[in-house]
C-alpha cells in the first residue's frame, strides 16, 4: 500500500449508515460547504467591500461576523458528529498523528511554504501599493488591483490586527475541521471505496469553491492549498498538522504593514 492509502485505511467511515440518525444533517452540512458557502461568502464579501468605502469600522465588523459564522458552523458540525454513534473521533481526524506524510507530500508542503514566504515578501515590499489602475471599458470607475478581494481583508490598525489574529486561528481550526475532518468523513460514507487521490481532489474542489469571492485565481490557489492539506490529513490521520499549516499561512499577513497595502483597499477615513 502507498503511504497515502496506509494513512487512510480504516480511518474514514465506510458507509453513510455509520452516521446513524445524523445522516441527513451530515449530508446537508457537507452540501452547504460545497454549494451554499460559495454564494454566502460572495454575498458577504461584496457587502463588506461596499461598507469599506465609507465605514472605518467595516473591517472589524466583518472579522467579528466571520468569527460567529465559522465557529457557529463548526460547532453545528460537532453536534452532528456527536449524534453519530458509529463515527469515532479518529474517523474525523480528532486524533494525534499516526505517521508523517510521505516524502512527496512533504516536498509539496515545502514548495508551498516557499511560495507563501515569497508572496509575503512581495506584499511587504509594497508592490501592490500605489494608485488604483484606471478602469477599462465595462469595468466601472476603477479596475480592482490584483488580489483585491484578499488584500481588502488585511488588517491596518492595532485592533484590526488583534482581531485578525483570532480570525486566522479560527480559520485554521474551524475550516480544517469542516473541510477536511467532517466533510471527507461524509464523502467517504456517501461513496465508500473512493481512492485517496479522488478524496484529495474532492477536498480541493470544495475548499476552492468556498473562496469563490476571490475570483478564478483565488479558487485555484485555495483549491491547491485545500488539496495539499487534505493529503497531509489523510496521510497523517490527524487534523493537527493541517491546522498548524493553515494557521501559519493565514497569520503571515500580520507581517505586512498597512503602508505596504494599496490605498484602494483602505476606507476613505483611514487613507
Amino acid at each position: 500500500m502507498t503511504p497515502l492509502a496506509e494513512g487512510l485505511s480504516g480511518s474514514l467511515p465506510q458507509t453513510l449508515a455509520a452516521w446513524g440518525p445524523a445522516q441527513l444533517a451530515a449530508v446537508v452540512i457537507a452540501g452547504y460547504l460545497v454549494v451554499g458557502e460559495p454564494f454566502v461568502g460572495h454575498a458577504l464579501h461584496r457587502r463588506f467591500e461596499g461598507r469599506l468605502r465609507t465605514d472605518p469600522a467595516a473591517r472589524r465588523s466583518f472579522y467579528r461576523r466571520l468569527l460567529v459564522l465559522e465557529w457557529g458552523l463548526a460547532l453545528l458540525a460537532v453536534v452532528v458528529w456527536l449524534s453519530a454513534p458509529d463515527v469515532s473521533a479518529a474517523q474525523v481526524g480528532l486524533a494525534w498523528p499516526r505517521q508523517w506524510p510521505g516524502p512527496a507530500t512533504l516536498l509539496v508542503c515545502l514548495v508551498l511554504l516557499v511560495l507563501v514566504v515569497l508572496s509575503t515578501r512581495t506584499l511587504r515590499s509594497g508592490a501592490l501599493a500605489g494608485p488604483t489602475p484606471p478602469a477599462r471599458p465595462g469595468e466601472g470607475r476603477h479596475a480592482e488591483p490584483p488580489g483585491h478581494a484578499t488584500v481588502a481583508l488585511l488588517p491596518r490598525t492595532g485592533l484590526e490586527r488583534r482581531l485578525f489574529a483570532v480570525v486566522g486561528v479560527t480559520a485554521g481550526v474551524c475550516e480544517e475541521w469542516l473541510y477536511r475532518g467532517f466533510f471527507l468523513a461524509v464523502v467517504a460514507g456517501l461513496a465508500p471505496g473512493l481512492p485517496p487521490a479522488v478524496l484529495v481532489l474532492v477536498a480541493a474542489a470544495g475548499f476552492g469553491l468556498a473562496h469563490a469571492y476571490q475570483g478564478v485565481v483565488g479558487v485555484l490557489t485555495t483549491g491547491v492549498l485545500g488539496g495539499v492539506l487534505a493529503a497531509v490529513y489523510l496521510q497523517s490521520g490527524s487534523l493537527l498538522l493541517p491546522v498548524l499549516l493553515h494557521v501559519l499561512i493565514d497569520l503571515r499577513f500580520l507581517l505586512v504593514p498597512a503602508s505596504a497595502l494599496p490605498a484602494s483597499a483602505l476606507p476613505a477615513a483611514v487613507r
